[in-house]
């Protein structure tokens, strides 16, 4: 069974043993009757103290199959999920009001050894029948030393998570000479090779347990290398200051420095948000899309919209839609051209449309497609991506997400920024997204229009 699969199956069986132990709980406090009168009230607040439950047990990791790998850690963590949601159960009961006072409390206390017992057998049932498939790791460590040794040992006894240890790089030619030759892990090379071995022994993730210059590490494998790979750092204390452990081997701490925020249940919620708002904005700003549409028509004549291809995620093209702000047939003679400060192309009211982003509007049905977000890097046609990913190290990072209508390089830097500038703020954003941060980047891109100027 591979790691989704068994999560899906935890919170599917955790609801349904959660579930039935207590309806088990009301049969053995009513001597084999099921009233209606008293289990009313628990079926309709049943929706609400299962999400107790799951967060209960996420909580204590039960859906993170690496925490529970032993008898005990099974036990420790499915008594500790069950005696919190327990207590949180009889709380919510209590605050709930008179209508929920026929629920018995003494079937809550009644279901908790109940939960234990069930929950603690099918996941060592499930655990000792059904293996979990783990996708392979292959990883690269760079260092030569006795505490990268450890860290080779460390994951060699956690094969079975798949990590496969294909080799180690020293830091140079003084500390590879220094390598024992009897060693079981085999010393590939030093730094100056990793971006080269990377690729080649196609590498998943390199962990950094010696001290090297880490900004140019981290950049050559990173924008060089032609798939996605994972840096982590055995962090110095100064790193600890500045950062947050992400992993432990053993005693070992590990600090994820090619973070990507975009895991879990955060691409679900950055596209309900972006479904809800786009539905929101399109029907409130309708209005005043119809007007300036009415207004493109009488100054510019036809066509309102400007309908161009642009590269998406994967620099998968679509079709991009905005209001014309440009005289009709602006590159019939020169061409494609990026628009720059004071562009002579640009009409008085595509002007002023630019100014305050309102161009920008029928995008919003773009975002309904699914082909762009709110928040993301601003898409762009195909004659300047290929120029620029010959041009500009590590350009292809910024396709490894959904194109936006805004971004922080648009809420930080003006209209006609540089593409190298832009790529900085949109790697800013890759590496570190979250719910929070697209808020804060719609709240400033808000701020931006209402004032028509770019952030200072």
């Amino acid at each position: 069974m591979s790691r989704g699969r068994f999560i899906f199956a935890s919170v599917v069986a955790d609801t349904a043993i959660w579930f039935l132990g207590m309806v088990a709980a009301f049969v053995l406090r009513f001597g084999g009757h099921l009233p209606m009168f008293n289990f009313r009230p628990f079926l309709v607040l049943s929706p609400l103290l299962a999400v107790v439950y799951l967060t209960c047990a996420w909580i204590y990791g039960l859906y993170e199959p690496e925490r529970l790998e032993s008898f005990w850690a099974i036990v420790r963590s499915v008594v500790a999920a069950v005696t919190l949601s327990t207590l949180l159960t009889l709380g919510i009961v209590l605050l709930v009001g008179p209508a929920f006072y026929s629920f018995p409390r003494l079937v809550i206390g009644i279901a908790w050894p109940m939960q234990l017992i069930v929950l603690v057998g099918w996941r060592l049932a499930a655990l000792r029948f059904t293996p979990i498939r783990w996708p392979e790791q292959r990883v690269l460590i760079v260092g030569a030393g006795p505490l990268s040794r450890e860290l080779a040992e460390e994951l060699g006894k956690r094969e079975k998570w798949g990590y496969r240890v294909v080799g180690m790089v020293a830091r140079d030619e003084d500390f590879a000479a220094a390598y024992p030759a009897d060693a079981d892990i085999p010393l590939l090379g030093i730094v100056h090779d990793l971006t080269h071995l990377v690729t080649e022994l196609d590498i998943d993730r390199v962990i950094v347990a010696s001290p090297v210059a880490l900004r140019e590490l981290v950049e050559d494998i990173t924008l060089n290398s032609s798939h996605d790979v994972r840096v982590d750092v055995i962090p110095e204390l100064y790193e600890i200051f500045i950062g947050t452990v992400d992993a432990i081997i053993a005693d070992i701490p590990l600090m994820e420095i090619t973070h990507r925020a975009h895991r879990g249940a955060y691409p679900v919620a950055k596209r309900a948000l972006d479904v809800a708002l786009s539905l929101l904005m399109l029907v409130v700003l309708s209005p005043v899309m119809l007007v300036f549409a009415l207004f493109i028509l009488v100054t510019m004549g036809a066509p309102v919209l400007l309908r161009q291809e642009r590269l998406g995620r994967d620099t998968k093209p679509f079709t991009l839609v905005k209001f014309r702000s440009m005289v009709k047939d602006a590159e019939k003679l020169c061409g494609p051209v990026l628009a720059c400060d004071d562009d002579p192309r640009i009409t008085p009211l595509g002007g002023f449309m630019r100014k305050y982003r309102i161009d920008e509007l029928p995008q919003l049905i773009n975002i309904l497609r699914g082909e762009m977000s709110f928040v993301g890097p601003r898409p762009e046609r195909a004659f300047f991506v290929e120029r620029f990913l010959q041009e500009i190290p590590g350009y292809r990072e910024r396709y490894r997400m959904k194109p936006g209508v805004t971004g922080l390089a648009q809420i930080s830097g003006s209209y006609a920024t540089t593409a190298q500038r832009k790529l900085k703020y949109d790697l800013i954003y890759l590496y570190h997204q979250n719910l929070l941060m697209d808020v804060q980047i719609l709240f400033d891109t808000v701020r931006v229009v209402l004032t028509g100027r770019g952030a200072r």
